[in-house]
């Protein structure tokens, strides 16, 4: 969710077609990729994106056990930034614990999550509580759709905000930039809501946006932001620290 999420600080299955995409979506698939490979996760591994011919913003992983690890988005001029995003591992799913800013801690845990097609069709609640569900480490071949609602709490004051998060998440596919020419990309397409600032109020629209994460590279390899305006950047370059 990149910096975005700053903005925050402060059963039955119905159908055969939904039981079939269920069950691809959650066995894992036998020799497939890992998220692992394409974002580095488990690396201290860096880079930096690029827009209108200079730095636009600069991640890098930090791990902190064989299934932890954090990222940290931020402007290079002013490096390191207080904020990092917590990731663990668990099973065949990358979780969202949540992150530090600001001096504390801001955990995010969901009330409903759902699983379904690319499309976000045949979708299937999965998980009413926990950690989000972010993404899953074995690659499928087929995309698919995550939604999540819930709420982040901030440690230090007990705030709570309450947010949805759209991901679909496609498979391997040629992509390229600028800096770095052909690459294999899986991309994340996402849309993040959250009520910030309007304690009680619905839910407003806060980003959209497309990332491509590189086979071997890492994130941001290209990133299509459509809201709340249209930007792009790409990678530049990639190193380890």
């Amino acid at each position: 969710m990149m910096n975005q999420r700053k903005r925050v600080r402060a059963g039955a299955v119905v159908g055969a077609a939904t039981v079939t995409v269920l069950a691809t979506l959650t066995a894992p698939a036998q020799a497939a990729e890992n998220y692992g490979q394409y974002s580095r996760f488990a690396e201290r591994s860096a880079g930096q994106h690029w827009a209108d011919g200079q730095a636009a913003g600069q991640w890098t992983w930090k791990p902190l056990s064989s299934t932890t690890s954090e990222i940290s988005w931020g402007d290079p001029k002013t490096w390191p930034p207080a904020y990092a995003e917590k990731f663990v591992r668990s099973g065949d799913w990358l979780m969202l614990d949540g992150w530090r800013d600001n001096g504390t801690y801001y955990t995010v845990r969901v009330t409903k999550e759902q699983i379904g097609d690319a499309k976000c069709g045949n979708l299937q609640t999965f998980a009413t509580s926990g950690q989000q569900h972010y993404v899953k480490w074995s690659i499928p071949p087929e995309g698919y759709c995550l939604k999540a609602w819930g709420t982040i709490t901030e440690k230090s004051s007990g705030k709570v905000v309450d947010f949805g998060h759209t991901q679909i998440w496609s498979p391997p596919a040629p992509c390229s930039n600028q800096y770095l020419g052909n690459q294999t990309c899986i991309k994340q397409w996402e849309s993040w809501w959250d009520n910030n600032g309007s304690p009680g109020k619905p839910i407003a629209r806060r980003l959209e946006r497309d990332q491509y994460i590189a086979r071997g590279q890492g994130m941001a390899f290209k990133i299509h932001q459509y809201f709340p305006k249209e930007w792009k950047s790409e990678a530049r370059s990639y190193w380890n620290w």
